[in-house]
């Protein structure tokens, strides 16, 4: 039986800055995952994706990633991406810096 689609956002990594950026409704890139547009369809989510992977120009590395909604915004649903939201772990500095 094949498994259930959950909601997804496009990720990838800003070509120049190397930053985490996530694919927004209104088709830009954003640093913030609030901005995300959160697909629940799956064939959107894969036309989504492939035109996010045909941006070589833009971003590298695009794949869809698990969130859940609380209050509304997105939440990722793994570790892995709870960690690229919030940056390298070693020493405060791009993200971290601000906090």
């Amino acid at each position: 039986m094949p498994r259930q689609f959950t909601p997804k956002v496009v990720t990838a990594n800003a070509l120049l800055e190397g930053d985490v950026i996530y694919l927004t409704a209104d088709d830009r890139w954003s640093r913030d995952l609030a901005e995300a547009e959160v697909l629940t369809d799956e064939a959107v989510a894969d036309l989504r994706l492939l035109d996010a992977s045909s941006r070589h120009a833009e971003a590298v590395g695009a794949y869809l990633a698990d969130v859940r909604l609380k209050a509304g915004v997105p939440q990722p649903t793994h570790f892995r991406e709870e960690f690229r939201r919030t940056g390298p772990s070693n020493y405060f500095h791009g993200k971290q810096a601000a906090r």
